[in-house]
């Protein structure tokens, strides 16, 4: 099919409207009945509920014979799609928009720093869905011609309440048991045209990550890393990363007054430095508690006239007197708020930084064995990296909870499409480049698992934390753990040293032992599963616990 005419052809109708202005697009929203107004000013939207979430079943990218090499086919979240299948997908998607009474037009890029920043040009029937890219994707710069990707730019087709037809697809998509048939749904990724399509899915997330995928994908190929972290600046200039996935503290520990925010999910390390990806927050919303997490509340609660404020709240419990109950999670326990850096107080409004002096890998290590924090060689912090180790516990029904270990390679593996060693030796190479520390940071428990021991007191942590941010661990000596191939402080200001050891905080030594060398053992499995096959550096295996 030719993609680029069809398009050309759609854009061109009398009811298009391009790059319409923000306030617009909140009053089409509302007027459209696709969001209502709350009490604060926030937009309150609801979405099916097989779009509470992502669907990373059927989240495909499109495999081309130029192409397959570079991607990792092995890891669960690269799901292949034909190319014909995925051009009948593209040909119905323009069908669908061209019967559209009206279609909203944004054209934004990903990444703030203009030398790399990717145009994305994204089509939709939803005023609310121009509103979130508004939100999430930043203003096209004024010299976008000298971006790498100034000349390829991406499309993507945005149809969150369409369907596709299951007979037409059928022996093409998945069987999906939820609705004991094909599935309706594609969010699929063309990487050599440039080309997405939301088809099916509400969820914001699935526009957002879809974008961010991409960006993984294009940007090793121009030496840049992605990263899935938060990134802030210290007084002097100084950057750090944090990179951790869900209940491991990195919204709580990135921000922090003493540092300025570049963003909280999405970056980018080029020759130049740090640079967000993006343009907003798309935040968890279930228990936000306001005392805890003032900045992320305000952005969302704070009151203003709806046609300016633009947060929009998704799939919160929603009351007729226009409040959100934040701590009820009957619609679904990921309930999310979008909205512009710019409602943060402490941000660095450029969201771009140098080579971070500082990086922490944030683990929530519920078996008590992994030291509260400890520094990692080039080697180790690959294999860690590759590793993205934290662990999440089973339901309490029973009374009795057994941690599970969990590793999403990069701290984001849905999310990482190449090959595991670009990332791993981008990583080491820029580490040494740069003289980057990187630390492991538990957050997780200390004196036991969980269950029998707390979790690490947060001003603890804080201080360990801005110790390693400030160098004040630089000089200190350090003893290897032999289980897990890290270094651990003897010291650390402001935290008691006993605790900086986990086997001195166990009574039983022998427990803290069998517990250790189940966990080291739990690595060396699945090292072997995801990456024996892949080429890794025989100096980066060592250092894999277990091993």
């Amino acid at each position: 099919m030719d993609f680029d005419h069809s398009l050309q052809e759609l854009l061109t109708r009398n009811n298009v409207i391009d790059n319409p202005s923000r306030e617009s697009l909140i009053e089409d929203a509302v007027k459209n009945k696709e969001a209502l107004v709350s009490r604060c000013g926030a937009l309150a939207t609801w979405t099916p509920t097989e779009s509470t979430g992502r669907s990373p079943l059927d989240t495909l990218t499109v495999r081309r014979a130029e192409s397959e090499g570079n991607i990792d086919w092995d890891s669960p979240n690269n799901i292949p799609i034909d190319e014909e299948t995925f051009d009948m997908v593209i040909e119905d998607a323009l069908a669908t928009l061209n019967h559209k009474q009206k279609l909203y037009i944004t054209d934004r890029v990903l990444g703030a720093d203009s030398a790399y920043a990717l145009p994305v040009k994204t089509i939709s029937d939803q005023a609310l869905t121009a509103l979130f890219t508004d939100n999430m994707f930043r203003p096209i710069p004024s010299d976008i011609a000298k971006s790498l990707f100034g000349d390829r730019p991406f499309t993507m087709l945005v149809l969150p309440y369409d369907k596709l037809d299951p007979k037409r697809y059928e022996g093409r998509l998945r069987i999906d048991p939820r609705i004991g048939g094909t599935s309706t749904m594609v969010i699929g990724m063309d990487y050599d045209r440039r080309i997405g399509v939301v088809y099916g899915s509400a969820y914001g997330g699935s526009v957002k990550k879809l974008m961010f995928t991409v960006m993984n994908y294009l940007l090793p190929a121009e030496g840049i890393l992605p990263l899935h972290c938060s990134a802030n600046e210290g007084k002097n200039g100084d950057s750090a990363l944090l990179l951790g996935l869900s209940g491991t503290g990195k919204t709580t520990l990135s921000a922090d007054p003493r540092r300025a925010l570049l963003g909280d999910d999405e970056h980018g390390w080029s020759d130049d430095g740090i640079a967000n990806f993006e343009n907003g927050c798309y935040a968890k919303l279930i228990d936000l508690d306001p005392e805890k997490e003032p900045e992320i509340y305000n952005a969302v609660m704070h009151v203003d006239d709806y046609r300016k404020h633009g947060s929009i709240v998704e799939n919160a419990m929603f009351y007729p007197s226009g409040e959100f109950d934040l701590y009820d999670d009957r619609l679904t326990p990921n309930s999310r708020a979008s909205y512009p850096l710019t409602y943060l107080t402490n941000i660095k409004p450029s969201s771009t930084s140098g080579h971070p002096k500082t990086i922490l890998f944030l683990t929530a290590d519920a078996n008590g064995v992994i030291p509260p924090i400890s520094k990692l060689t080039k080697e180790q912090a690959m294999l860690w990296f590759l590793m993205g180790y934290t662990s999440k516990l089973a339901g309490t029904e029973t009374g009795i909870v057994e941690p599970k270990s969990t590793f999403s390679r990069f701290f984001g593996e849905p999310f990482m499409p190449r090959n595991p060693d670009v990332y791993a030796h981008l990583l080491g190479e820029k580490m040494e480049r740069h003289g980057t520390t990187v630390y492991l940071v538990n957050t997780g428990w200390s004196g036991g698992p969980y269950g029998v021991a707390k979790r690490m007191d947060i001003n603890l942590t804080r201080a360990m934390v801005h110790a390693a941010l400030t160098g004040k661990l630089a000089n200190v000596e350090y003893d290897e753990n032999k289980v897990f191939h890290v270094l651990v402080p003897r010291t650390c200001p402001d935290v008691p040293s006993e605790i900086l050891n986990p086997r001195n905080t166990w009574q039983d030594k022998a427990a803290y032992d069998a517990r250790a060398n189940k966990l080291a053992g739990e690595f060396a499995v699945h090292f072997d599963k995801a990456y024996g096959n892949k080429g890794i550096d025989e100096a980066i295996v060592r250092q894999c616990p277990g091993k």
